[in-house]
């Protein structure tokens, strides 16, 4: 099926079954859904009649942990099979239904296994290790009892830390306030586009008008979204003062020495690692300089503003995949992993992991999910871009990572984390890329492959680095007693732009209230750990390329590894030091070379 050949939409019906996932690996039917979901309810129940005495000895504490297992198993297959049902056509009543239904036990579910941290943080070290070595089966959960030693200094008595469960709601309401003023509230102009038609500027077209060809599309379009968001300025400040604040009082409650070491904290990541991105990023902003002095050459630009970043460096590549095409491309790039991953891989083309093609209603974007007791399971909406050849490697790197992980950790530690989430999938995504710079005599399909990479590095690594700068800065402000205002943030902000692009950019005062529409501010500390994976993932991917079966095998061994150790050690296993500065000097060195790539085949001279 093509179904990029079509103008007409079709309904899931029409979709062949060969594109499309198979969720009986979770569930057989409704029916036994609503026989689990019952089960799950006993469950609570009975969690509910063990709390008051589960300290009692090493035996009921272990009936406590793998109920809580049984709990968390039962409820991430109803969940997930109710969801990815209702992903396939969010108008089905019926998986609208379950899906309430999931969400509000989860909420009962929560609750119900919220006692047993708090409980474990009252008893000692010495305690828990006397229980395990009593009881066997303890023994299993060495690093989660490792981990709730570890923040027992940041954990609160039971009544406080009830207290802080219950604002959390309250807490969390500057993102939603800026969450619904920026969705719903805010309406924008109309521009004038490439073809001469009045359009009303969205956030979703503005990234489309900003890659126009046409300069004053791009302009327009960046001038009058931040001129509309410069009138709500007062609110926006009000709005990420709040949500900074509350970050603050979290940290200082749990007794943490800022704001971003509490953040930090969670995946047991020392400042130094933050403050050293921030520092090499630093010492690379002339090779970032380099890159914009090439796009203003190419572009043909006397100067080059904010609003020419995002165009692409040569006239628009146009080349189609069809999907069993792109998957081979996929499979071929992914050699290097060996023939273990290659194998699974296929496995998931040929046994209905993919959701391949839009249909009405179906949810847009892509994503890899799945039950510990499923394999993973992976949504598309393939269009036959080059971007979506991509987006498979990126999602079955995610889907593999889990794979391997569920298939070698027990449950307790099978789920990896956020701050190695994106390393499986972005190596993937450097593998494919180049795989497909070797392969081409194209000249314009390699410039174009060669800006998107380079695109890659600079809005992931230095752009979001920039971004966790200004966290840090705002934060430390607040600490410091000082005060945050929509004009002191818009000068923060200019002043960052400045730092990073101003050397050879025309730093335009619109981008002063970029801030304003970042919703990533609103979870504070976050977007740092993009840059970082990147980082990682290139490393990673240069090491499999270049030292072949070591490197393989040290990379699977990750792979394989889940939440059984902290991040840092798993990446430093795998071949990478997070804590030094190596990594991200390493992939700065590739986003250094393909700036060289480009000059050998332009033939352009840069200073």
């Amino acid at each position: 099926m093509n179904n990029t050949a079509t103008k007409h939409l079709p309904s899931r019906p029409e979709i062949p079954a060969e594109f499309k996932w198979d969720l009986t690996g979770i569930y057989n039917s409704i029916e036994l859904w609503e026989a689990d979901f019952a089960k799950l309810k006993e469950n609570l129940v009975e969690m509910r009649d063990l709390q008051p005495h589960f300290l009692e000895n090493g035996a009921k504490l272990l009936q406590v942990l793998q109920l809580k297992e049984t709990i968390g198993r039962r409820l991430d297959k109803l969940f997930i099979y109710a969801r990815m049902h209702k992903d396939e056509n969010n108008a089905d009543p019926v998986y609208q239904a379950l899906t309430n239904r999931i969400q509000s036990l989860a909420a009962e579910a929560g609750s119900a296994v919220s006692f047993i941290v708090p409980a474990l943080v009252s008893f000692s070290r010495e305690q828990l290790n006397d229980y395990a070595s009593q009881v066997a089966g303890l023994e299993l959960y060495g690093h989660f009892f490792a981990e709730i030693d570890r923040q027992r200094d940041h954990v609160l008595s039971a009544a406080e830390e009830k207290i802080l469960a219950e604002t959390a709601e309250i807490a969390e309401g500057a993102g939603a306030i800026f969450g619904m003023l920026d969705n719903a509230d805010l309406k924008f102009p109309a521009i004038v586009d490439e073809n001469g038609e009045e359009v009303e500027l969205t956030k979703g077209r503005y990234s489309t008008f900003l890659e126009s060809k046409e300069r004053r599309v791009r302009k327009e379009a960046f001038t009058i979204l931040y001129n509309t968001y410069s009138k709500f300025r007062n609110t926006l400040g009000a709005t990420l003062d709040a949500s900074v604040k509350a970050d603050v009082f979290y940290a200082k409650t749990r007794r943490f020495e800022s704001a971003l070491q509490a953040s930090l904290d969670s995946d047991n990541i020392p400042v130094t690692v933050y403050e050293r991105l921030i520092e090499v990023v630093h010492s690379y902003l002339p090779v970032l300089q380099r890159y914009l002095q090439l796009r203003k050459k190419l572009l043909q630009l006397s100067e080059l503003h904010m609003y020419d970043l995002y165009t692409p460096l040569i006239p628009e590549y146009q080349r189609k995949y069809e999907y069993r095409e792109a998957q081979e491309l996929v499979a071929e790039s992914l050699q290097p992993l060996g023939e273990d991953y290659i194998k699974i891989l296929r496995k998931g083309y040929t046994e209905s992991w993919i959701d391949v093609y839009e249909n009405q209603g179906k949810t847009s974007g892509a994503y890899a999910w799945g039950a510990y007791d499923s394999h993973p399971y992976v949504l598309l909406n393939y269009q036959g871009r080059t971007h979506d050849v991509f987006t498979i490697a990126h999602e079955m790197g995610h889907a593999l990572h889990s794979y391997y992980s569920n298939h070698h950790q027990p449950y307790v530690y099978a789920g990896y984390r956020i701050f190695v989430a994106e390393v499986a999938s972005t190596v993937n995504e450097a593998l494919l890329m180049e795989y497909l710079l070797r392969r081409t005599n194209d000249r314009n399909e390699k410039l174009s492959l060669l800006n998107q990479y380079l695109e890659q590095f600079r809005t992931t690594v230095f752009r979001q680095t920039m971004f966790a700068e200004f966290e840090k800065i705002i934060h430390s402000e607040v600490e410091n007693g000082g005060a945050l205002t929509a004009d002191w943030f818009s000068k923060q902000y200019l002043d960052l732009n400045q730092t990073y692009y101003g050397a050879e950019t025309v730093i335009d005062p619109e981008i002063a209230m970029e801030w304003a529409r970042i919703p990533h501010f609103y979870s504070g500390f976050y977007v740092y750990k993009y840059a970082t994976g990147y980082s990682a993932a290139i490393s990673l991917s240069q090491q499999i390329l270049k030292d072949g079966s070591a490197a393989r095998d040290r990379y699977l061994q990750f792979l394989k590894s889940g939440d059984s150790d902290y991040p840092l050690a798993l990446l430093r296993r795998a071949g990478v030091d997070m804590e030094s500065p190596q990594p991200i000097k390493d992939a700065l060195d590739v986003f250094n070379r393909l700036i060289d790539e480009i000059i050998a085949i332009t033939d352009i001279s840069i200073g």
